[in-house]
């Protein structure tokens, strides 16, 4: 059981492109729900401002990252 628990931690995992889209989600909801919980008076508004919040979040890195991309396709 420990030997399982132990190659958890020392095996590498191979990221794709998409798992590292995937990957971003639970990132941005964290951060979204951690800065709008320190930032709002009333708890029972945090779940609806942190939602929009995380869309903001993450449709403005996937706009950045395109608008690089877009960038680097010209410059290449």
């Amino acid at each position: 059981m420990s030997v399982a628990l132990a190659a958890l931690f020392t095996t590498t995992v191979e990221l794709t492109g998409t798992l590292h889209l995937l990957l971003m989600l639970p990132l941005c909801l964290s951060v979204a729900v951690i800065y709008k919980t320190t930032r709002l008076a009333d708890l029972r508004d945090v779940p609806v401002a942190a939602a929009v919040l995380w869309i903001t979040i993450v449709i403005g890195m996937c706009a950045v990252g395109l608008g690089l991309w877009v960038l680097f396709q010209i410059l290449v």
